[in-house]
């Protein structure tokens, strides 16, 4: 019985008890009953405040309502014991055969149990890289590829259609003088003082050089635009193929350039006018953002006529919203603090709900060391750390794993030898060798010819049982909450607890017979519970996008 079933059986008692008339309550019977697991195990293995919490509209004493409440659900399937605690907790004791069952339930399930429609029918875009087309992509990218994904597959699993969107920075005088670089490059002179000088430079120069032989014979304008698209072109390319690699992969790889093109920047402008927050003051055209809380009002249209970056942020906005999308999330780095405001502000303009329709979250930096000193230099980028040095350093598993594993908004150090060694203090290793550990069981029964058969489910009924069989039924409350949070490193830290209650079940609970020891039904009922381990650890490490290994 997972938590959510038997909040579901606490609230049809509730409602029962209201029927008949024996409780009162005025705004009738919440949709959500609250199912915790209790801190010590001698008060069952579940607990819910329900009675507490509806005291003050029932008109009852919160141990009277415990009490008449715990009388019903003794009688209700499934359930052992029911306990009044304190000052009116419930503190529930599952049967061995409820609890049982779950086994059978989530191998039935595979892939999808941990899956809900929590978050059904919601749209949501979420934006977690914008970058240059100009270079590599850096460290700076790297948690965001990793967390923004999470984010993004945890929230999926929730039942929302998800969009991942990377937006590209191809305007403005950084790709004029990207193709000035490349163009020096090409005809062996230095690079302009303010130009791009990482050896991937002369290496791009090159590949277009051979490409294009004749690139080198247009006329100087013309050079420089040809040199500087086809830099785009290749550049991004690597780029997008680099985060495929690291399996992030972006469903809209959205230009910025288009917004301009094609009137969408002039269309925004149109529909904040409409909302009545655009003013001129000084040859200039405005946002009045302050509003909307924002500490000053923001430039659309500088006196000279051209656009700010904050014209096209808001028309990107607009242009997601009228795409259909509900929630528009941008991930944004810490020294973005400040646009938290302003962007929420802009939405408040545009005529939408700034807590609801747009979200914010700030990730905060990452470092990486080797052999105590922090790895700052990349010999093909010059000044910078790419996400290829560091994929390399580290492997797409531990580096994805490790930068998923705690909440975006802390600084976070990654030790290169201290993630990718094999030991069981290194978290990926202990999870993944778990996934491995519960395959090399069932490929064992495999060989022996046990089969897992009809569950005896009241047979797991050992201490170490219903504890793995309680962390199992924790895994769809854990995705959901994770999902509404943004919070993906809640599934690392589950998977990881979960890994060590499954290591010390198998420590005391034999799961296969010894030498001639014929095979029992407690043999084939612990079999299913390793299945069903097995695929809530797949199920885990596939929302963090890390591979569930077979073999180790």
């Amino acid at each position: 019985m997972t938590p959510e079933q038997l909040s579901r059986v606490v609230r049809e008692v509730l409602v029962a008890a209201v029927d008949d008339g024996e409780v009162t309550l005025a705004d009738g019977v919440p949709d959500d009953v609250l199912i915790e697991r209790p801190r010590n195990r001698e008060h069952g293995d579940y607990a819910t405040n329900i009675a507490m919490r509806l005291a003050k509209k029932s008109g009852m004493p919160p141990r009277e309502l415990a009490e008449t409440l715990a009388g019903r659900l003794r009688g209700s399937t499934g359930i052992e014991a029911v306990d009044v605690a304190g000052p009116g907790f419930l503190n529930i004791t599952v049967s061995a055969v409820a609890q049982g069952t779950l086994a059978e339930a989530i191998v039935a399930a595979g892939s999808s149990y941990g899956r809900s429609d929590t978050l059904a029918g919601t749209q949501l875009n979420i934006e977690f890289i914008s970058a240059n087309p100009t270079g590599p992509l850096h460290l700076g990218h790297v948690r965001w590829a990793a967390v923004g994904d999470a984010i993004a597959r945890v929230i999926e699993a929730a039942g929302a259609e998800v969009t991942r969107e990377f937006y590209i920075n191809d305007r403005g005088s950084q790709m004029d003088t990207f193709g000035a670089s490349l163009m020096a490059r090409a005809h062996g002179k230095d690079v302009p003082d303010d130009g791009y000088h990482g050896a991937y430079v002369g290496e791009l120069a090159q590949a277009i050089v051979e490409a294009r032989p004749a690139i080198l014979d247009l006329p100087a304008d013309e050079q420089l635009a040809a040199f500087r698209e086809e830099g785009y072109r290749l550049q991004l390319a690597e780029q997008q193929s680099q985060l495929e690699e690291f399996r992030t992969h972006f469903d809209v790889w959205f230009s910025e350039r288009t917004l301009h093109e094609t009137g969408k920047v002039e269309h925004g402008i149109d529909v904040l006018r409409a909302q009545g927050h655009i003013f001129e003051s000084d040859g200039a055209l405005w946002m009045r953002t302050t509003d909307f809380g924002d500490d000053k009002d923001r430039v659309l249209i500088k006196q000279d006529g051209s656009y700010t970056y904050f014209a096209s942020d808001t028309a990107y906005y607009i242009n997601k919203r009228e795409r259909g999308f509900d929630v528009c999330v941008y991930l944004l780095g810490a020294d973005h603090h400040g646009y938290v405001g302003r962007l929420k502000a802009m939405a408040a303009c545009a005529g939408d709900d700034p807590e609801h329709n747009i979200e914010i979250p700030i990730g905060q930096m990452v470092k990486i060391v080797r052999e105590g000193q922090e790895l700052r230099l990349s010999k093909r980028a010059g000044t910078m750390l790419t996400l290829g040095d560091v994929v390399d350093a580290a492997g797409v598993d531990a580096l994805r794993y490790s930068l998923c594993r705690s909440p975006a908004d802390s600084p976070l150090t990654l030790d290169v030898a201290q993630i990718t060694k094999q030991t069981s203090d290194n978290p990926v290793f202990y999870v993944q060798y778990a996934h491995a550990r519960l395959s090399s069981i069932l490929r064992n029964a495999t060989e022996l010819g046990v089969e897992r058969g009809e569950l005896r489910p009241e047979l797991l009924s050992h201490e170490r049982e219903s504890l793995l069989l309680a962390a199992l039924g924790e895994f769809p409350r854990i995705v959901a909450t994770a999902a509404e949070q943004r919070q993906p490193h809640r599934i690392a830290r589950y998977l990881e607890e979960t890994a060590s209650t499954f290591h010390k079940f198998y420590d005391v609970c034999r799961v296969l017979p010894m030498g001639d020891e014929p095979a029992g039904d407690i043999h084939r009922a612990r079999l299913w519970l390793i299945d069903a381990t097995r695929v809530v650890i797949a199920n885990g490490l596939g929302m963090l996008g890390v591979f569930a290994p077979e073999r180790m």
